[in-house]
């Protein structure tokens, strides 16, 4: 048996860089929702929540889109 080991390494690669920047988008997301709920309480604060909560759902649609992709490529 002969492993390709650049196409191994290819592949570690790849994942680990998807891996870290899924994992962080996911990061903002949730910041994105803590300084909403951190603003609600403040008044005057609208456009400041809804900018954080339209951030924080795009965050979050992102990387159901990534996540369903990877099933996708799995499963075809």
């Amino acid at each position: 048996m002969k492993i390709d080991w650049a196409a191994l390494a290819s592949v570690f690669g790849v994942s680990l860089v998807v891996t870290v920047a899924l994992v962080g988008l996911f990061t903002v997301g949730v910041i994105w929702l803590s300084k909403l709920s951190a603003t609600a309480g403040s008044s005057g604060s609208g456009g400041s929540a809804a900018l954080a909560r339209t951030g924080a759902y795009t965050c979050f649609a992102l990387c159901t889109a990534a996540v369903s992709y990877g099933i996708y490529l799995i499963v075809a």
